[in-house]
């Protein structure tokens, strides 16, 4: 069984989208879609009820958190061997989840995390990023190039091992390695938000 984290703010118009283009990826595996809605000020829990789908589960959160405390809700939700994060604004795209899941399995990966290519993002993100980057490799020595993407395929036991709080969702890869992860890095694609 896989489980795949959404942490969801205001994406009425993206999550059945988003959900669609999950089930076309991974036709043929076990699964189970966890939304987490930190209380979006639009109508996405709605939506995500009105699609009426077993395999989407809703967690709904009472106040706004932020991303790490809405991937930690999803993560101690999971019942997954393998628990995926990604967010539901179609930047990152479902379809590289099978080849990130075939490394995990294969090569026995604690963690697989995207690089980014052809990133669609505006300087004003991009140039922040590769400072963090950089520093993150100088300081801790953990050679990563992307720490910003959000597309990551865990095992359970280290996704279940992370602290998250705060802006700790920005260095989930390195909270991973602290705990002793084995981690690999593979090319993913990505898309200009919706």
């Amino acid at each position: 069984l896989l489980s795949i984290d959404v942490p969801l703010y205001n994406e009425e118009d993206n999550v059945v989208l988003l959900t669609q283009k999950i089930h076309e990826s991974l036709e043929g595996y076990q699964y189970q879609i966890i939304y987490i809605d930190d209380f979006s000020s639009d109508k996405t829990r709605n939506v995500v009820k009105k699609m009426d789908d077993d395999k989407v589960h809703l967690i709904e959160l009472k106040k706004n958190y932020g991303q790490s405390l809405a991937l930690a809700a999803g993560i101690d939700y999971a019942e997954g061997e393998y628990i995926i994060t990604m967010y539901g604004d179609l930047q990152n795209d479902p379809s590289d989840i099978p080849q990130m899941l075939e490394h995990a399995i294969t090569e026995e990966f604690d963690l697989i995390t995207g690089i980014r290519q052809k990133r669609k993002d505006s300087l004003v993100k991009k140039i922040p990023s590769k400072i963090a980057n950089f520093l993150v490799r100088r300081v801790t020595r953990l050679d990563i190039k992307d720490n910003g993407c959000a597309l990551k395929v865990f095992t359970k036991d280290i996704a279940k091992g992370l602290n998250l709080y705060g802006e700790m969702h920005r260095f989930i890869t390195l909270l991973a390695h602290l705990e002793g992860a084995q981690i690999k890095q593979v090319p993913v694609k990505h898309h200009a938000r919706h």
